[in-house]
């Protein structure tokens, strides 16, 4: 049931993004947004309040940030036998991945060549794929094998109509689209990203899925990435989540497209959920440009991975999937799931619902970034960097017109 809610609130955001398409920002927009944002984050002020409230920078973030960076589809797990796909909405934008004989992963837009309909819908496996529509039949790599009633037209040749490709990466266990296809490979892109993940978490491979919590939030879905990125709200607003880590040990590093947020459990009885038997002892969580989390909680083995989805200018949807050595969760993580759910997904949706209510008025425009230079948990760099990558996409948006 989350499932079909999330597939449902992703459709809508890819037709709100698809609406807002020919929004531009003017040239006195552009020149505008940059205002007061400084490189070195001690000087800097945060993003003006219109890129989380005007659509024009909604349309924009569609087509520059969300269309041409790469986006979480799934774990290698739902498309790892031949055969195997799922389908996604990337900017209004439908998509399959799918796993063909060879064992070679793919992935196409999900529009047939005949009348544009999906060939595919959900997830599944399938010996080849058959567009509902008029039964056009496609093998795996994409290439048409055979189409009704066509042996008597001119100029028709099957071997010359394939399904349009999208670039798809297997990465650190996770399978990864990107619409662009002049856009360097994710592990290219992100440096030591892998090898942070894989130090921490060795067997993200062999996970297996095991719960989804699902959202809809009333704030622009930078807020919601800005939240995220900082924990200087956190002994205000998450005090449970002060004892499940030890915020001394809390360090934030910045590097190209991701951020790494790293800290050790709390030493002590913490009042977030009990962590006495938990053989991870750290909090390792990773932000990666522009919308994907992962993140690696005190307990067993496991992988959690928040998808921070645009679907308006001031409504986004979050899914929280749960990656763990075994589809059921234990009681530990159960008490984990319970605890993000009802206490600090509520704090946090309340917090970014308020500034976004508050960025609507005339009484803000933007504030001050505050940093520490020692990269504590408590610094707001992070959240500065991601701005920067933030104008730099509507930098290029801009020369683009």
């Amino acid at each position: 049931m989350v499932g079909a809610v999330a597939r449902r609130d992703a459709l809508r955001a890819g037709s709100l993004f698809g609406a807002s398409a020919m929004l531009m920002p003017t040239e006195e927009q552009f020149d505008a947004i940059r205002t007061g944002y400084d490189p070195d984050p001690s000087r800097s002020l945060s993003l003006r309040a219109e890129a989380y409230t005007d659509p024009v920078w909604f349309a924009l973030d569609g087509r520059e940030i969300i269309a041409k960076s790469w986006q979480w589809i799934c774990h290698a797990e739902k498309v790892r036998a031949p055969g195997s796909y799922t389908t996604a909405e990337i900017a209004g934008n439908p998509i399959v991945v799918i796993r063909d004989p060879e064992g070679v992963l793919r992935a196409f837009y999900n529009v047939c060549k005949h009348r544009a309909h999906p060939v595919l819908s959900g997830e599944g496996k399938v010996q080849r794929i058959v567009c509902p529509y008029h039964a056009w039949r496609y093998r795996l790599d994409g290439q048409l094998a055979g189409a009704p009633l066509t042996g008597n037209l001119k100029d028709f040749a099957t071997g010359e109509i394939r399904l349009t490709p999208v670039q798809v990466e297997e990465f650190s266990g996770f399978i990864f689209v990107n619409l662009d296809s002049s856009v360097p490979p994710l592990r290219t892109l992100s440096g030591a990203l892998g090898d942070e993940v894989h130090h921490w978490a060795p067997d993200v491979e062999q996970l297996t899925f095991g719960h989804r919590l699902s959202y809809e939030i009333k704030s622009n879905w930078k807020n919601v990435v800005d939240n995220f990125l900082e924990c200087y709200h956190c002994p205000g607003a998450h005090k449970d989540f002060c004892t499940l880590v030890d915020m001394k040990t809390y360090k934030v590093s910045t590097h190209g497209i991701y951020s790494s947020h790293m800290a050790e459990a709390g030493k002590t009885q913490n009042s977030a959920y009990d962590t006495s038997a938990a053989k991870v002892r750290t909090h390792a969580v990773w932000w990666v440009w522009p919308n994907t989390c992962l993140m690696r909680y005190p307990g067993r083995s496991s992988m959690i991975v928040l998808h921070i989805i645009p679907v308006s200018v001031d409504r986004t949807l979050e899914t929280y999937d749960f990656f763990l050595e075994t589809p059921e969760p234990d009681d530990l993580e159960k008490q984990a799931i319970h605890y993000l759910d009802t206490v600090l997904q509520a704090e946090d949706i309340a917090l970014v619902e308020n500034v976004q209510r508050g960025m609507g008025t005339p009484a803000f425009t933007q504030g001050r970034i505050v940093h520490d230079p020692q990269g504590s948990g408590m610094s707001e760099h992070a959240l500065h960097h991601f701005h920067g990558l933030v104008l730099e996409a509507y930098g290029r948006g801009r020369r683009a017109v």
